[in-house]
């Protein structure tokens, strides 16, 4: 017979197929065991439709009733945008239930919990609980700040140049490190780039998967609302555009946007404050934010402090030049004490290039984003 940490990691795999489809909704997995074998297996593929466990529930049927059933994230307990789960699993008259972790939702935080132990049904936390924690880092990030999770990405040369002098950036890195972007881009619920990346390249922002994938929204930081209204995210509609841009933005441009279906954000002051933008973000429900723009917008987002998570792709390139483009612009520090100090949290190759994931080591035991007005 297999271990309880076989089966919550069975879960775990499920759940992380569906990373990315169930915002603002956690990624969750369930399996259900009776006697040794798998009953039920299920998970949840998007919002508003049925979670994890109802699908494994369906699935195990009769056999359901005294089975084990283990669960990547505490069932809620409130009626949502479907009934409570940890309701079905005391009518279905389950055995024993295993969860990787709790759900830091203000309705969820231990009533689901709560709900089996007082219906008399055994429950087991802690299985796999960093896995699951590690899963949903968006989604516990977002449940504690109100605020997207943020993750700054760079495509660099080895000396940290993302740019000639002349502006050409492509390619630096490879077609399985470009790939590897597109399954963050899949991932991620919208993506950010910098007016100056929108004039260079004219990029489209969406994801380009072998299979397809889902598109993230694309997001400009426009301040005087620059962008050509033939610009790919202006027109294709492939994807739902948002410009930021600062209080004096002209009317007449905006008003142009509008009408051509970009919804257009305007600052209360002349300049783009990240940590109010992040607010605003958060409330319409944005949990994740991938930053893919060049060294200023980097730069905007190392200076405020407001990101989680880095990811740099680093080729074998050697470019030189003082007037190449580093990777992150902003204010010049005066000695190498005053940057920002980081936590690699995995290094590896990805075809020719290194991959580098990193965290900002917190100061005062959070970022400094989360401490602006």
């Amino acid at each position: 017979m297999a271990s309880a940490e076989y089966y919550m990691k069975l879960a775990l795999g499920m759940a992380e197929m569906a990373l990315g489809q169930t915002s603002p909704n956690p990624a969750v997995g369930c399996v259900i065991v009776k006697n040794g074998v798998i009953v039920g297996l299920g998970a949840h593929l998007q919002t508003g439709k049925e979670h994890a466990e109802v699908h494994a529930l369906v699935q195990a049927g009769e056999l359901a009733k005294g089975a084990d059933v283990y669960i990547t994230l505490e069932p809620c307990a409130h009626q949502g945008r479907t009934p409570p789960c940890a309701d079905l699993l005391i009518n279905q008259k389950v055995g024993r239930v295993y969860i990787a972790a709790l759900d830091p939702n203000p309705l969820v935080a231990g009533n689901g919990l709560a709900k089996l132990q007082q219906a008399g049904i055994p429950v087991e936390l802690g299985i796999c609980q960093a896995e699951s924690l590690r899963l949903n880092k968006y989604f516990m990030h977002y449940m504690k700040t109100k605020k997207p999770y943020v993750t700054l990405k760079t495509a660099v040369t080895i000396d940290g140049k993302t740019a000639s002098y002349t502006g050409d950036s492509k390619w630096i890195t490879s077609k399985q490190t470009r790939l590897d972007v597109h399954l963050y881009r899949h991932q991620h619920d919208a993506i950010l780039v910098g007016i100056n990346t929108i004039m260079q390249d004219n990029p489209r922002l969406t994801t380009r998967l072998p299979r397809g994938g889902k598109n993230p929204i694309r997001i400009v930081l426009d301040t005087n609302l620059r962008i050509p209204l033939d610009s790919h995210v202006v027109t294709d509609q492939k994807a739902a555009t948002w410009i930021v841009c600062g209080s004096n933005a002209p009317e007449e441009k905006q008003l142009a946007l509008t009408q051509l279906g970009i919804k257009v954000k305007k600052m209360s002051n002349d300049q783009i404050n990240l940590s109010s933008l992040l607010v605003w973000l958060g409330k319409l429900e944005i949990t994740s934010l991938l930053v893919e723009g060049g060294s200023t917008v980097l730069g905007s987002f190392l200076d405020a402090g407001c990101f989680q998570e880095l990811i740099f792709y680093v080729a074998p390139i050697l470019l030189g030049g003082r007037q190449s483009y580093p990777s992150f612009a902003g204010i010049d520090k005066h000695q190498i004490a005053d940057g920002r100090s980081l936590h690699f949290k995995s290094v590896g190759m990805i075809g020719p290039d290194i991959k580098i994931i990193a965290e900002p080591v917190k100061v005062g035991g959070e970022d400094s984003c989360l401490q602006e007005s």
